[in-house]
């Protein structure tokens, strides 16, 4: 999209969802990497895979997707990660996450750190912070990144996986809050916070934790963006959903391409959407291109 190509991780979770209709290769880490790398930066996932048959396979599917492979740690004890996933009418998927695999046991390295040095961007969620170790570990990775490197939180409030304290200590850490429409007021209960209205909680947000930006979806009906300044809202784009998988995390990887160019809230908004639509409108989380490149394919979106 512009020549300016930055480095841009994806922290966490490395997993094959097993899909009614067969088993694709997943987690938002790997997502956000590849749609990142269809912008036009070197989207890096950086996480951890079994010694066993998935994880050599996930290996092979990353190399055919075009992602470095370089971060991904191999682990000898623990099985690579796996989540059953059932797509309703509305395509929209429910998840059994399976506990104790290789991602639950990130290692803080010092290949890891180097590569925390050169990152512009780091999204990272609250899903893959279930184990101790793991909190720990993505603590020091952001730590140890650049001063005006951006972080991303995208909280995943799945299963059981989640605590207040991981929240908030998260959101102190982030530049960028990402969360649905659903998210929202049930953290702001967790927070013991008052929530009336999205745009009220987005910024009170924003002010407790001094975030840069927060970004609500909502599904179809598009999003809401709020910084310090104000909130810009965004209706979507109606598109027929093949299924929702990998689509928030591709409007993630669009916002953040967007944020490090210095885009404008409703610049933000719209490539986010758009990118999101056109994710939610194909099978899996990392679609191909038509021919023609990414333009002509999200031109397509209206």
């Amino acid at each position: 999209m512009t020549s300016t190509r930055r480095t841009v991780v994806g922290l966490g979770e490395l997993l094959w969802d097993l899909l009614p209709a067969g088993k694709q290769l997943g987690g938002a880490p790997a997502n956000f990497a590849y749609i990142t790398s269809l912008l036009g930066d070197n989207g890096v996932p950086a996480s951890r895979l079994g010694q066993d048959d998935l994880g050599a396979e996930a290996l092979r599917r990353l190399k055919q997707l075009g992602l470095p492979t370089d971060f991904i740690q191999r682990d000898a004890q623990h099985p690579t990660g796996i989540v059953r996933v059932e797509v309703d009418r509305a395509g929209q998927p429910r998840f059994e996450i399976c506990e104790s695999v290789a991602w639950d046991f990130l290692e803080w390295t010092s290949q890891w750190q180097k590569l925390a040095g050169e990152a512009d961007a780091v999204c990272f969620g609250s899903l893959a912070q279930r184990s101790a170790s793991n909190r720990s570990t993505i603590r020091s990775f952001l730590q140890a990144l650049r001063p005006d490197a951006v972080c991303v939180f995208d909280v995943n409030l799945r299963q059981n996986f989640y605590s207040a304290d991981v929240l908030s200590a998260s959101m102190k850490l982030a530049t960028i809050v990402k969360l649905n429409h659903e998210e929202l007021p049930r953290l702001m209960r967790l927070f013991e916070l008052e929530h009336r209205t999205e745009e009220l909680s987005a910024q009170r947000l924003v002010a407790l934790y001094k975030l840069k930006l927060v970004c609500v979806t909502r599904g179809e009906a598009g999003s809401l963006l709020a910084n310090a300044d104000g909130c810009s809202a965004h209706p979507g784009f109606r598109v027929r959903v093949a299924d929702t998988v990998g689509a928030g995390d591709a409007f993630t990887a669009a916002l953040v391409h967007e944020y490090l160019r210095g885009a404008s809230l409703e610049r933000m908004n719209d490539a986010a959407n758009r990118t999101g639509a056109w994710v939610a409108s194909q099978t899996g989380a990392t679609p191909m291109l038509k021919p023609g490149g990414l333009e002509l394919t999200l031109a397509e979106v209206s």
